[in-house]
């Protein structure tokens, strides 16, 4: 607030453009065109604004999280997909990294992500989905990971293939099958509060293979009032 107020927090501009078209910017210069929105609050208004992509609506969306509105997409991901935030900023080097990758399950991670928390003292460290690797496989994502023992930061964008896509839909739905809406997965959430990490982390300990690639930098998250002002005044050296 108040930019949300009578839209979502993707259609807030950063730089003169709307977070939702940066990131339709990083995707299309790596000639990927074909958008599935997933949403919620006031979907009309995306609905309306961009008429060329496919929708999903989450309709549970005020009593879960991302995790349940991602795999509101189901119907989608059975040949391999893309995914991301809607209220994070980055360039199309990080899909080409993420396109580059031969895995199954990869995700972005931002390398510089301390030298932004510096500023960000209402989105302290420890809210932050960090991980742990190894070479580029990812052997912990979580946010109860020490700063200084994280590689990086989760940006929130991942790919995964139709093999990567089947084990996570499986492992998604044997894990609802175990815990249903209301036990606990972790961080004292219950599963449909769940967040990707939390999934993710689970089938890491489970042995599923899941990999990275490396930004320095160049992301932003706009999360509150505070991040939109450091996002805007950095992300001026992209504005056209």
């Amino acid at each position: 607030m108040p930019f949300t107020a009578t839209q979502p927090k993707c259609f807030t501009e950063v730089a003169g453009t709307r977070i939702l078209d940066w990131t339709l910017r990083a995707f299309q210069a790596n000639g990927l065109d074909e958008f599935v929105f997933v949403g919620g609050y006031l979907i009309d208004v995306v609905r309306e604004a961009y008429p060329d992509f496919s929708y999903v609506e989450n309709r549970a969306w005020p009593t879960t999280n991302i995790l349940a509105s991602l795999v509101c997409a189901r119907e989608h991901m059975a040949n391999g997909f893309y995914a991301t935030y809607t209220d994070t900023l980055y360039l199309g080097d990080a899909v080409k990294r993420l396109q580059d990758s031969p895995h199954d399950i990869t995700l972005v991670m931002d390398t510089r992500w301390r030298e932004r928390y510096v500023f960000r003292s209402m989105h302290p460290e420890s809210d932050a989905e960090k991980m742990i690797v190894d070479g580029d496989r990812v052997a912990q994502v979580s946010r109860t990971i020490a700063p200084n023992e994280a590689s990086g930061e989760y940006t929130g964008v991942i790919k995964m293939t139709a093999k990567g896509a089947s084990q996570f839909l499986q492992f998604h739905d044997d894990v609802y099958a175990e815990l249903g809406d209301e036990r606990i997965i972790a961080d004292g959430r219950p599963f449909r509060m769940a967040y990707v990490i939390h999934l993710l982390e689970r089938m890491i300990r489970a042995g599923i293979p899941v990999h990275c690639v490396a930004v320095p930098g160049d992301y932003h998250e706009v999360d509150t009032i505070q991040d939109y002002h450091l996002a805007t005044a950095d992300w001026m050296r992209f504005s056209t």
